[in-house]
């Protein structure tokens, strides 16, 4: 299935003011977000896309396109490939025409998603562990049943119809905007703002976002030719596609002015920001582009500037939730975590409690060390990110040694809940981070996986709720032996980093 053919650019100003969504599409609100504004000293708004029939934009795009198939195309039924929210779209749309829809959606969908589909009258049908393997399934299908296929982002269609977003927000905001920030995943939703607002208002910015283990757009932008990239994470699950769209990629270079890419914490903070200001919870994806509209006024050093994030989805699994609460602040530079070292003495502790001052505690774990010192990994609320810093100056001052962790992914996901495991016999430990796409059964296909002749001597799981699982390692591996092991790492097939050398677990572990 090769993507359509591109359209004269200025073609796309006529195609989204006469794109057919309203039948199903409703004009969502642009709402000020006043707390956010206040705190950041710019004027947010957000578009609230969220709001949608299906709590999603993708259900324009999905919708124009299906208008303009023939009785023919549509008697056939139609067939797409989605990680959930062109897929509602399209399911949608097809009950609205009373046509067949068959959806092919990876097996790392939110069951939120799935359902959703299902509900509508969709077929869907789960395949593969990320959008291209889902995609590749699709057209099989669509070869094998003669269904016509509706592209999630790689259509002009479908890219005027998300188009209409921008019309919308022209029309709502008269004043004058500085930027407007869009979730890329593979583009429709850039390309088809960009393409109208540069045309209309030529002078406000067009910045796409992506996370910046998904960020396929800016690795291509930044190459001149679309990149595809070998993997991509999934905690932003409705933007991770590892190859954007041929016309999406051709207007994105004519159009936007830049990709900002932005991390899972920089998400569960902007997800929190909505919340506080709406009471409404988006999706990962949903959230990238406020994440980049902060990410981006904190590196320009703007304030007064207004900028407009559009708030693209809320197909929210319920159990991510804890995993965004417990990251959200760490996103937000609210919280710092630490790792001290204290000597084992009286009075020592008193003296580490009294540098914290007045800064609220939010998670403490102690663990004797030895007849010298005792190690205590701290959670700290800070107001930003250089207070860190400050705190770990002071504490060294003291005597009181400290690393800063909050930055440290093993730190942030497996240490903090395994503080006081110690195994001084496990000579030759080495320390992996493994993680894999969290589904029923998964963790067990990776215990049968990681079947070897070594001693598992440390192994820690926990259910984040969110995109990927993660697995701390310790494996005893003789020195002899480590070539054997590189190899054995490499037949397991899952992303992995080495933590044998981080100083988090040295202090906790080791």
């Amino acid at each position: 299935m090769s993507s359509s053919p591109s359209v004269p650019s200025d073609d796309y100003l006529v195609r989204i003011l006469n794109a057919q969504v309203y039948d199903v599409a409703v004009e969502t609100a642009l709402d000020f977000a006043a707390n956010l504004s206040g705190r950041i000293g710019n004027r947010i708004y957000l578009k609230r896309e969220d709001t949608q029939p299906v709590f999603s934009f993708k259900l324009r795009g999905a919708y124009n396109k299906m208008a303009k198939l023939s009785a023919e195309q549509l008697a056939r039924g139609v067939i797409c490939a989605s990680a959930g929210n062109h897929a509602q779209g399209v399911a949608l749309s097809a009950q609205k025409m009373g046509v067949r829809a068959v959806i092919v959606m990876p097996t790392t969908t939110p069951d939120i998603k799935v359902h959703a589909v299902r509900a509508c009258g969709g077929e869907a049908v789960l395949f593969g562990e990320s959008y291209d393997e889902a995609y590749a399934h699709a057209l099989e299908l669509e070869a094998k049943q003669g269904l016509t296929f509706v592209h999630p982002y790689d259509d002009p269609d479908v890219i005027a119809g998300q188009g209409t977003i921008g019309m919308e927000i022209l029309r709502q905001h008269e004043a004058p905007i500085d930027a407007v920030f869009c979730c890329v995943g593979g583009g429709g939703l850039l390309a088809g703002v960009a393409a109208y607002i540069r045309k209309v208002r030529p002078g406000v910015k067009l910045i796409g976002v992506e996370a910046i283990d998904a960020n396929a757009m800016a690795q291509s932008l930044a190459k001149g030719e679309r990149v595809r990239l070998p993997h991509v994470g999934l905690f932003a699950d409705g933007a991770a596609v590892k190859y954007v769209g041929e016309e999406t990629f051709r207007l994105c270079q004519k159009y936007v002015d830049e990709i900002i890419c932005v991390d899972n914490d920089a998400i569960c903070a902007a997800i929190k920001d909505v919340f506080e200001d709406t009471r409404s919870i988006l999706e990962p994806a949903g959230a990238l582009a406020l994440a980049g509209a902060k990410a981006w006024a904190a590196r320009e050093g703007v304030q007064g500037k207004t900028l407009i994030a559009v708030a693209s989805g809320a197909n929210m699994n319920f159990d991510r939730l804890r995993f965004v609460a417990e990251r959200a602040e760490t996103g937000e530079q609210r919280e710092a975590v630490l790792a001290v070292s204290i000597p084992e003495q009286p009075g020592s502790f008193k003296r580490f409690c009294s540098q914290l001052g007045g800064r609220n505690i939010t998670e403490f774990n102690y663990r004797f060390a030895d007849e010298k010192q005792a190690h205590i990994f701290v959670g700290v609320a800070i107001r930003q990110r250089a207070d860190a810093t400050l705190l770990v100056e002071q504490l060294a001052a003291q005597g009181l040694p400290a690393l800063d962790l909050t930055d440290d992914e093993m730190a942030k996901s497996h240490i903090r809940y395994m503080v006081g495991g110690r195994a001084p016999t496990a000579d030759n430990e080495q320390i992996y981070r493994f993680m894999f796409p969290e589904r029923p059964g998964a963790l067990l296909k990776f215990l049968e996986n990681l079947h070897s002749n070594w001693n598992i001597s440390l192994f820690h799981y926990r259910n984040h709720g969110s995109d990927f699982g993660r697995v701390l390692v310790g494996m005893q591996v003789p020195p002899e032996e480590r070539c054997e092991f590189e190899s054995f790492l490499q037949r397991v097939g899952y992303d992995c980093v080495e933590e044998t050398n981080n100083p988090a677990y040295r202090l906790f572990l080791g």
